[in-house]
């Protein structure tokens, strides 16, 4: 697929008032894109609340020469990537203070405008807000980075519209929050604007919330792709509970198949709960503000084929790496091994996991024609989206 170009806007920053500086940002594939001068250089870089560094770019970008190692961890396994010093960053026209800042992360090439569908560097960590009261206002678009003197601690929600979270006290350098069960038990999610989805956790805490029979199997299983490689997940239909202080009624989750990798957290609360929110965060004062200005808090269930599909960089195709049992795909005669030309009018080639995602997903009951190769032989089939849903 070819690749998207838009037009970057430059991040200036605007004084709103005595109280606080704005920050434009932009809203990418599910996720939030702002514009930054990193040791000189300009980029674009993907918030994500869940990295809990400063900066982590492709290689691509220069930043100046390597200072030394680091090892990434994620659900799936570690990997090292090479660090540079981190001299100078800038959002527009503010200078942040990085004396304190962990050193900027050169990962592998990461494709990340593909994943993204717009320009993008790297990420952008927690720790560049960390020090900040910071507004994160998906309505408007925007950050604002307030003064200390700012106590949202003292403000008084109407847990309807507004609500006040607090930190739990663990994670030294991520949001970790309760998320409550119908049967009052909790579950220690973090919140985590690099996650596109509405919310992931592990087999392993939904059986001990005595939400999941313990050894039970998911029928319907799919992957989803981390920095490291690909997870075997499924879809899970929540039921009633709070998330961060608010109701939410029946929502639908991404459960990865795999023990949680951390001692502490029990997943995350991503893009498809948190952009219904203008959300500010106090890590000093450890609180949370978030108002609800979309009138929404769950999520609907989409319709899916029943197919992973992934990018295979060795032979520049893109393939078919699990067909669900029992799923529209299997039923349309789909194998493992096919390659994925193209999801209606749509060429897939090139296209990143998180964008394979969105398109081969979409209203329950939906056609979609899908243009499949093996073994050198073209076929074109139609395929009727369903719920695949595990409760």
């Amino acid at each position: 697929m070819p690749i998207l170009s838009c037009l970057i806007a430059v991040a200036t920053l605007v004084p709103t008032s005595d109280m606080g500086v704005e920050v434009p940002f932009r809203i990418g594939e599910n996720a939030i894109i702002v514009d930054a001068t990193v040791n000189g250089r300009k980029v674009s870089l993907m918030f994500d609340t869940g990295f809990g560094g400063s900066v982590d770019v492709d290689q691509s970008t220069d930043l100046g020469p390597a200072t030394g190692k680091m090892t990434l961890r994620d659900f799936v396994g570690e990997m090292e990537a090479s660090t540079v010093k981190l001299t100078s960053l800038k959002l527009g026209t503010k200078k942040l203070d990085v004396t304190t800042f962990s050193p900027a992360v050169v990962s592998p090439p990461s494709n990340y405008s593909l994943a993204y569908n717009t320009h993008c560097d790297g990420i952008m960590g927690f720790e560049v807000i960390q020090n900040n009261v910071t507004e994160i206002n998906y309505e408007h678009g925007k950050f604002v980075f307030y003064p200390s003197t700012v106590d949202i601690s003292k403000r008084i929600p109407d847990n309807k519209r507004t609500f006040l979270a607090k930190l739990l006290p663990i994670g030294q350098n991520e949001l970790l929050m309760s998320v409550e069960t119908p049967s009052g038990k909790r579950m220690a999610l973090a919140l985590d604007t690099g996650n596109a989805f509405y919310a992931t956790t592990h087999k392993d805490v939904l059986e001990r919330v005595g939400l999941w029979d313990s050894g039970r199997s998911a029928k319907y299983m799919n992957e989803s792709g981390v920095a490291s490689g690909m997870v075997e997940s499924w879809t899970y239909k929540m039921p009633e509970s709070k998330v961060f202080t608010v109701p939410v009624k029946n929502s639908y989750w991404d459960i990865i198949d795999l023990p949680s990798s951390s001692a502490e957290g029990d997943g995350t609360v991503g893009y498809g709960f948190l952009s219904n929110f203008n959300i500010t965060i106090d890590f000093a004062r450890r609180r949370v503000w978030l108002e609800n200005f979309t009138g929404k808090t769950a999520n609907e269930v989409e319709g899916d084929l029943g197919i992973t599909a992934g990018f295979n960089r060795q032979t520049k195709t893109t393939e078919i790496v699990r067909v669900g049992p029992t799923t529209p795909a299997e039923g349309a005669g789909i194998k493992e091994g096919d390659l994925l030309l193209g999801v209606g009018s749509v060429d897939t080639v090139g296209m990143g996991f998180r964008r394979l995602r969105k398109i081969l997903r979409g209203p329950i009951g939906s056609k979609v024609q899908l243009v499949t190769s093996r073994n050198g032989s073209l076929r074109r089939v139609e395929v009727e989206r369903k719920a695949l849903v595990n409760e």
